[in-house]
Order: C-alpha cells, then sequence, then structure tokens
C-alpha cells in the first residue's frame, strides 16, 4: 500500500488531507525571535515541547540558545531522553510507585533531570524513591494567579522548600510558576516575598522559572525570574494572533482540508473534525480561522467533518475539491492528533517529522 505521507518535493495540491503542515521559514523566524529576546534580557529560555512533540524541532530550539527543554510528564521526558536530550525539566507533580519507577530510570539516564512539588505528599514519595541514590532536583510550584497547581503563599513555598531541604533524597533548586495572562505583577511579588524568606532561612533558591507563551515577551517585567518557559511561540495559533503575541504570518501551523461538499450556497463542509481539528475554543465562538475564506465561521465539529457558514465570506465561495488553510485556535492539540506533520516552503513539502511523543500522557 502506498504511503500517505507525502516525500519532499510533493506540492500541496497532491498531499491527502486533512493534515498539518508547518512553513519551515515562520518556525524558524519564532524560535530566533524569542530567543533574540530572552538573550536581550539575559533569561534561560527552556521550551516547552508540548507544542511539536518532536526532537528536531526541540534540537533546532537548542541550537538557536535553549538551555533545555521543559516536558509535562514522564514518558514525554522519555521520549526526549531517547533522543539524547540532557537537560529536562517536567513540570507534573508525579505521584505513585509506577510512575516513580520510570522517573527514578529517567534520572539515571538524563544528566539534568528536575521535577517540581507543591505539597509534602509528592516530595516525600520522590524522597522514597531517590532515598538510596543520588537526589533529583525539585522546584517548588506557585499558584501566582493561574489557579491551577501550585502552594498558594510564599509562606508556603517558603516552608514547602524548607522540607525538601531537610529531607534526604531530593534538593531544593528553586521555584516555578506558570501565571495568569498579564500576570507579571504578581508573579513578581510572589518570588520577591518567597525569595526574602528563603534568604532568612539560609536557603539558596538558583532558579526561578516563570512561563506562558501569551506572556513570552513580558518575561523582562519578571526580573526576580531567571528563567522563562513557553511552547505555543514556536508554531503560533490564532489564541497567540489575538493576544498580540504575533501577527497572521508568524503562524506556522495550518491543518491543511479540503471542501468535501457545498450542500448550500451559504455552507461548506471540510474534511477536518474532531480528529483533525481541536476542539479548544479557548474563547472563539468557532473552531478556527480559514486563512483562505475571510469572513468564514467553521461553526460545528463533527468525528470527520467541519460545517462552515460562508453567510460572511468576503469572496468567492469555494468549489468542490478545493484546499483550505485552517488556523486553529491551539496548536498544541493539532499535534497530538496526528502521527506525523509535513514541513514546506511555499506549499511544497521539505521533510514529514514523526510526531515522537503524541500520546505520552502519562
Amino acid at each position: 500500500m502506498t504511503s500517505p505521507w507525502p516525500k519532499p518535493g510533493t506540492p500541496f495540491s497532491d498531499i491527502l488531507t486533512p493534515m498539518p503542515v508547518i512553513d519551515e521559514d515562520r518556525v524558524a523566524a519564532n524560535i530566533a525571535r524569542a530567543q533574540a529576546y530572552m538573550n536581550k534580557y539575559g533569561k534561560n529560555f527552556r521550551p516547552h515541547i508540548k507544542t511539536h512533540k518532536i526532537p528536531a524541532v526541540a534540537q533546532q530550539q537548542l541550537d538557536e540558545g535553549a538551555v533545555g527543554i521543559n516536558c509535562q510528564k514522564v514518558t514525554e521526558a522519555e521520549v526526549f531522553a531517547d533522543a539524547g536530550f540532557e537537560d529536562i525539566l517536567i513540570t507534573y507533580n508525579v505521584l505513585g510507585a509506577p510512575r516513580l519507577a520510570r522517573l527514578k530510570a529517567l534520572h539515571a539516564k538524563v544528566p539534568k533531570l528536575t521535577v517540581v512539588a507543591d505539597s509534602a505528599v509528592t516530595v516525600d514519595g520522590l524522597a522514597a524513591a531517590f532515598a538510596d541514590g543520588p537526589p533529583i532536583a525539585v522546584l517548588v510550584e506557585c499558584d501566582t494567579g493561574g489557579a491551577r497547581c501550585g502552594v498558594q503563599t510564599p509562606a508556603d513555598a517558603a516552608a514547602l522548600a524548607k522540607h525538601i531541604a531537610q529531607t534526604g533524597g531530593v534538593r531544593f533548586d528553586g521555584l516555578l510558576t506558570y501565571p495568569s495572562v498579564d500576570g507579571a505583577s504578581k508573579v513578581e511579588t510572589f518570588m520577591k516575598d518567597t525569595l526574602d524568606l528563603l534568604s532568612e532561612a539560609g536557603i539558596d533558591c538558583p532558579v526561578r522559572s516563570n512561563g506562558g507563551s501569551p506572556d513570552l515577551f513580558s518575561a523582562h517585567l519578571v526580573p526576580s525570574a531567571t528563567e522563562h518557559r513557553a511552547g505555543t511561540y514556536v508554531y503560533n495559533d490564532r489564541s497567540m494572533v489575538r493576544a498580540g503575541e504575533c501577527a497572521v504570518d508568524d503562524v506556522a501551523m495550518h491543518v491543511l482540508a479540503t471542501v468535501v461538499s457545498r450542500p448550500t450556497p451559504t455552507r461548506a463542509v471540510l474534511d477536518a473534525g474532531s480528529k483533525a481539528l481541536t476542539s479548544d475554543l479557548l474563547g472563539f465562538t468557532d473552531h478556527g480561522e480559514i486563512a483562505e475564506l475571510p469572513g468564514a465561521r467553521i461553526v460545528s465539529l463533527s468525528e470527520e467533518h467541519a460545517v462552515v457558514d460562508l453567510t460572511h465570506c468576503t469572496v468567492a465561495a469555494p468549489a468542490v475539491g478545493a484546499q483550505v488553510r485552517v488556523i486553529p485556535n491551539h496548536t498544541c492539540v493539532v499535534s497530538n492528533l496526528f502521527d506525523r506533520v509535513v514541513f514546506h516552503r511555499s506549499g511544497v513539502v521539505t521533510r514529514v517529522e514523526a510526531v515522537a511523543a503524541r500520546g505520552t500522557v502519562w
């Protein structure tokens, strides 16, 4: 059976759809822009690989100057460790014997492996798992307004840091937060107050890790942070354009789709449904923007169909068989829907990359 994956040199018109297509030059420009900004302000940059899940793209980020990578789960980190990455931060509470066993094996393989914790339960589990060997580095996760994980106050952060410092098998390396959008002032206040408490206790805090693509180019507003983590910036998406962090021409990922039906003058149907486009709305009222059809709206998704309302489309309606490019609301989720993605320059395939960490959710 012929492979569905196109060879280098293949034009878009010969690509089976739906297919994520990644613009090589836009990816390179996005990586360079973010790294240049971090260099300007003296911040270490640690890209979150959840957006692409591809070792080759992560290597591009390191080659540009990133200090290491950020993974979300142990199994995701395993993929990148197998690919030779030597500085990995896992930003998720690792709990339970099966995961801790895998983490211990990973620690033996990765020269610099760091995890996070926001409770004594997590710390004590790590301590027990690493009691008979080199300690694992731990960052205390702080909730500075993101309202997800994290200790709630600087006093809580300092107390957990003290617990780590006094416990075998673990080593306190610093603080970490994933803040709300436009939360720089809250992050800075939280970090400064925590650093004061740690200083009083005689505890060193070498790493202060801030994060988020929507606030990537505001990282300088948190002078206490030593590093910044971001993922979406590498491809960008509709939400990043809305946030003002990039222009439409900076979006590197599109989902190439085909018009498979025109049931009425104001309706088109694409072959990219919920299995190809994320159902994440992220505050939008539709499921992506069609680059070639300004004013058109993807109003609903089923598994294999996207229904497009053409009522307010400002250009000629597409014919059955026409190809269009959809800008996803949230690019990171799209990466996890496909085994491979296609890279291109000006609509001509340059390479096909396996999404190596797809489905690594443990």
